[in-house]
C-alpha cells in the first residue's frame, strides 16, 4: 500500500514562543525517523485539526493570514457552544496545486488532545471543517524568519534537492512512498497573522 510522503517546511517566527503564559503549547506527537543536517522525517501520529479553505489568491502570505484568521476566531469562540480553546501549534498551511486555476490553500490549526474526538463545531459562517489525519511521514526543514511568498519557493526546492540527494537509494525511509503536495509548518504568532 502507497503512503504519502508530506513535505513540510518549518518556519520558526522569532517573534513567537512555544511557552504561553508558563504553559507549554500543545503540539501533535513524532519521533525523528531520519536526520540530516538540513532536515528530518518525523513519523506523527494520527491527530486532529481544524481547516479552513482558502482560495482566491495566489500568496501564500495572504492566505495563511486570511485562514488564521477564521480560526484565531473559532478558538476565541466563534463555535456553537462559544468555547474558548487553548492555543496550540504549528498552524499548517498546504498549497494543493490546481491544473483548472489558481492554488487552493488549507490552513489547519492543531487540535488539543481533549478535543481529538469531539471539537467544538464551528460557526457556520467561518467556513471550517474538522480533519482526522492518520499517522504519517513528513519531511522537514527548519528555517527563521518569517514565511513569505519569495522564501517559500527557494525553501521547498531547497528540501526537495536535500530529499534527492539523501535519500537516493534507501528504500528503508521512503519504500513504497508517493510524494504529494506540499504543507508549510509556522509557530506563528497570533498578533502577526491578524495584523
Amino acid at each position: 500500500m502507497e503512503r504519502p510522503l508530506l513535505i513540510v517546511i518549518c518556519c520558526y517566527l522569532y517573534s513567537c514562543k512555544l511557552v504561553l503564559s508558563g504553559h507549554a503549547i500543545e503540539s501533535p506527537q513524532y519521533k525523528v525517523v531520519h536526520s540530516e543536517s538540513d532536515f528530518e522525517l518525523r513519523q506523527y501520529r494520527e491527530s486532529s485539526w481544524m481547516s479552513a479553505l482558502v482560495r482566491e489568491t495566489t500568496s501564500f502570505e495572504q492566505a495563511t493570514k486570511d485562514g488564521f484568521h477564521r480560526l484565531y476566531q473559532y478558538i476565541h469562540g466563534a463555535n456553537l457552544n462559544t468555547s474558548e480553546i487553548t492555543m496550540t501549534a504549528p498552524v499548517l498551511t498546504s498549497i494543493v496545486p490546481s491544473v483548472h486555476g489558481p492554488a487552493e490553500y488549507y490552513v489547519r490549526l492543531y487540535l488539543p488532545a481533549k478535543y481529538e474526538r469531539t471539537p467544538p463545531q464551528p460557526s457556520s459562517d467561518l467556513n471550517l471543517q474538522f480533519d482526522k489525519w492518520r499517522s504519517h511521514c513528513i519531511a522537514v526543514r527548519k528555517f527563521t524568519g518569517f514565511a513569505k511568498d519569495e522564501h517559500f519557493h527557494k525553501e521547498f526546492e531547497t528540501l526537495v534537492n536535500s530529499l534527492n540527494k539523501h535519500l537516493n537509494g534507501k528504500p528503508a525511509i521512503l519504500e513504497d512512498e508517493l510524494l504529494c503536495d506540499c504543507t508549510v509548518q509556522c509557530f506563528i504568532s497570533p498578533f502577526w497573522a491578524l495584523k
